[in-house]
Parts: C-alpha cells; sequence; structure tokens
C-alpha cells in the first residue's frame, strides 16, 4: 500500500508543479538569470541521499533541529519527536522527494517549452489571448506528448521505491517503519536478516515483471485516447 500511494502522489505533484515552474522559468527575460534559477532548483536533484538524510537531521532533530529550536519553541508550542512520530512523515517524505526530484522533471519540461514555436504566441497575443489563455491553449497542449511519455514511464516504477529516501532520510528508524516501509527496504531488511538471496532475487523479477505490465497497460490507454502521444 505505501508503494504504490506514494508514488501515485509522487507522479501527480513532481508532474504538475514540474510543468508550473518550467513555466514560470520560461517567462524569466534575463539569460543569466534564468541559468541560475534552473541550476538552483536543480541542485538537489545532484545531492546524494546520505546529503539530504544529514539535511534533513538538521532540520528534524529532536535536540538540535532547526524546526524544533528555531520555529516550534520560539512560538511556545512543544517541540516534536520527528523520528518516532510516523504521523508526519508521509508529508515529509513527499516533501522531500519533491524538493529533490522537480528540478530534473522541470528541465525536462522547460526543455519542451523552448522548442514550442513563438509563431504559436505570437498568433495568440494578436488574437488578444491572455498569458493564462495562451498556457492553456498552447503550451500545455504542446506538452502533452511528452508529459504523456513521462507519466507512462514513471508508471512502470509504481512498484519501485526509491531506497535512498525511504532508508536514509528516516535514518532505518523502526518506530517509523508503518509510514516508511516499502517493497524495496522490505526487501532489504529481510535480505539482511534471513540471508535469503533467492526470496530478494524473486521480488525484484517480480517488480520488474509487473512494471512491464503497468507500462502496457498505460501505453494502451495513452493510444486510445491520444495515439500520437504513445510510446508505441
Amino acid at each position: 500500500r505505501n508503494t504504490i500511494l506514494y508514488n501515485v502522489a509522487f507522479i501527480i505533484l513532481t508532474t504538475v508543479l514540474a510543468i508550473a515552474v518550467a513555466i514560470l522559468v520560461d517567462e524569466i527575460r534575463s539569460r543569466v538569470a534564468s541559468k541560475i534559477y534552473q541550476s538552483l532548483i536543480l541542485l538537489p536533484y545532484l545531492m546524494s541521499w546520505v546529503i539530504v538524510s544529514y539535511l534533513a537531521y538538521a532540520m528534524l532533530s529532536g535536540e538540535t533541529g532547526m524546526i524544533n529550536n528555531g520555529i516550534l519553541k520560539p512560538l511556545g508550542l512543544e517541540p516534536v519527536s520527528w523520528y518516532n512520530a510516523p504521523k508526519y512523515w508521509p508529508f515529509i517524505l513527499v516533501f522531500v522527494h519533491l524538493w529533490k526530484a522537480i528540478g530534473y522533471a522541470m528541465i525536462i519540461y522547460y526543455s519542451s517549452i523552448v522548442g514550442i514555436s513563438q509563431d504559436y504566441y505570437e498568433a495568440a497575443t494578436l488574437d488578444g489571448a491572455t498569458k493564462w489563455q495562451q498556457i492553456k491553449h498552447v503550451t500545455l497542449p504542446n506538452l502533452r506528448p511528452m508529459i504523456c511519455i513521462l507519466l507512462i514511464m514513471n508508471v512502470g516504477k509504481i512498484f519501485n521505491a526509491d531506497f535512498g529516501l525511504f532508508y536514509s532520510v528516516p535514518l532505518n528508524s523502526g518506530s517509523l517503519f508503518p509510514a516508511t516501509q516499502v517493497i524495496d527496504t522490505y526487501v532489504y531488511r529481510t535480505l539482511t536478516a534471513t540471508s535469503n538471496i533467492g526470496m530478494s532475487t524473486a521480488a525484484g523479477m517480480m517488480q520488474q515483471l509487473v512494471g512491464f505490465v503497468c507500462i502496457i497497460i498505460a501505453n494502451k490507454v495513452v493510444s486510445r485516447i491520444d495515439a500520437d502521444s504513445s510510446l508505441f
């Protein structure tokens, strides 16, 4: 359940926010500023999960964390033991994933936006279209093939989880397993506890097989809606 629900949230939110950020970056007219913003947004994607886990710990540590000491205590609120409170971690993990992944997705969508002919926008401007109408009727329709392709590829990984996110960021805290346990971490912990290599191999093959079936189904659905946007 955790694996599927997290991936569904990741796919939807990453797609929406990456497109929004790509459109905003495209509106920046200064070439230097645009490059700076792209680099800053992409920087988290280039960090390893070990570094991200240390950054998260600096924010969430019960004794020295910035959230407890810099926000909650000055406001007179009780500090939270984040690494022993599973109820907060679905939101924390989604936030960390978006912070790290949105830059890469944004670059992909931004490159597609840059490739859209300016003739469309000029024609829309002459027709009196507002900026929002240009986005709705020009930008988004031209992004649809890329959105569909990335969606199909992401659906194929819906039974796979980012091991670093779910293992390193929560610091492998046992009390957080109800919110952070996914297929990949379960297989890893089972392997380290039992040394059952056959089971972990079978689980990996099953993930890939199910992912392949999901890609076929998603591509079939997309091809029925818009044949030009499907992979094959």
